[in-house]
C-alpha cells in the first residue's frame, strides 16, 4: 500500500474561486483515477495550507496516477497557484528500493511531460523525490 501525499502553500492572491476549483479538481481525481483506492484533501495547519492524500495499491497503480489526465490536469491548474509544494509517500512496501523506484517513476513523469517540467522549474520551492530538488 502507498499513500502518496501532496503538501501545498498557495500563493498570495489565489481568490476563493480559483482555491474551490483547483480542490474540485484534486477531488476528481481521487474519484476518477481507477489506481486511486481512497483519497483525503484537507486544510493544514502551520507552515503548508492544503494537503492531499491518494490511496494506491502498488507501483503499477503510482504510474497509472502520475499520467492519467485527472492528475494532469490538476497538475496543470494548480501549480501556477502554489508558493510551495511537497509530494511525499509512505509504504508498507518492504522492497529497500522502493525508494528508488518512485523516485524513477517521478522522474519519468516529469522527463516525459515538459509542460509539467516547466510548471515544475517556475515554483519558488519544491521538495520530495528525485524530480523535485529544491529549487533555489
Amino acid at each position: 500500500m502507498i499513500y502518496h501525499g501532496n503538501r501545498i502553500k498557495l500563493k498570495d492572491g489565489v481568490t476563493p474561486e480559483q482555491l474551490d476549483e483547483a480542490l474540485e479538481i484534486l477531488r476528481e481525481t481521487g474519484r476518477t483515477v481507477p489506481a486511486v483506492t481512497s483519497f483525503f484533501i484537507g486544510r493544514e495547519f502551520g507552515e503548508y495550507d492544503w494537503s492531499a492524500i491518494f490511496v494506491l495499491a502498488d507501483l503499477d497503480g503510482y504510474w497509472e496516477y502520475l499520467i492519467h489526465p485527472a492528475h494532469t490536469r490538476a497538475e496543470r491548474f494548480g501549480m501556477p497557484l502554489m508558493e510551495k509544494f511537497e509530494a511525499f509517500d509512505i509504504t508498507d512496501d518492504p522492497d529497500p528500493a522502493f525508494g528508488a523506484k518512485v523516485a524513477e517513476l517521478q522522474k519519468r513523469h516529469v522527463d516525459t511531460d515538459p509542460e509539467l517540467a516547466k510548471l515544475m522549474a517556475g515554483l519558488a520551492f519544491s521538495t520530495g523525490g528525485s524530480a523535485f530538488p529544491p529549487a533555489r
